[in-house]
């Protein structure tokens, strides 16, 4: 008798396999290559079982894919100033920025949502109990700061251009000058 190998279930869809999936299409073919049926290709079911997850469909897609790169967490219960605390912000949102160039143009565009609206509030409590007397314009010039000069990064990087040849947005010079300007926006928020 031949054994015959069993067939291994196929892995439930889940909103953690869409959004990594359609991350994975938008960083490594832009945005604009990102379909429901790419996206169900790359899942390996059919484009109509993503509607389940997100009933309203690409639209939805796109408002989770701005809010995952978005939202951002500081461990608040270490005891720092105000300008630790936004410095550790502005750096876990440009390295959440970098990782997926695909849609930096969401985050650029999308008002926050959900749980990136909820980090900015949270963002600008942790600043105000740290000593910040205007922690929301703080957390409004932060933001800013950061998603220009990762922009700034990834259109330096070349990965936009498709006849660029592309290299890590990440570098040391980029790095550098993020620091510089983040130092010169701090200290302009301390006056």
């Amino acid at each position: 008798m031949i054994a015959v190998p069993a067939k291994r279930p196929p892995v439930p869809l889940s909103l953690e396999r869409i959004i990594d999936a359609a991350l994975h299409i938008a960083d490594g073919q832009g945005l604009r290559r990102l379909t429901m049926r790419r996206l169900g290709d790359a899942l390996q079911v059919e484009a109509m079982a993503i509607y389940h997850h997100l009933p309203r469909g690409k639209e939805a897609l796109l408002d989770v894919l701005a809010e995952h790169v978005t939202t951002v967490h500081v461990d608040p219960s270490e005891p720092a100033s105000w300008q630790d605390r936004a410095r550790a912000w502005a750096r876990a949102g440009r390295t959440a920025l970098l990782e997926h160039p695909g849609v930096l143009s969401l985050a650029l565009t999308k008002p926050p949502k959900g749980s990136a609206l909820i980090a900015i509030r949270e963002q600008a409590e942790q600043l105000r109990d740290a000593g910040l007397a205007d922690a929301a314009g703080a957390v409004r010039a932060l933001r800013a700061y950061v998603f220009g000069s990762v922009a700034v990064e990834v259109q330096q990087s070349g990965w936009a251009d498709p006849d660029a040849t592309v290299r890590d947005a990440r570098t040391a010079e980029g790095e550098r000058e993020f620091e510089d300007g983040l130092d010169a926006l701090i200290s302009g928020l301390e006056r």
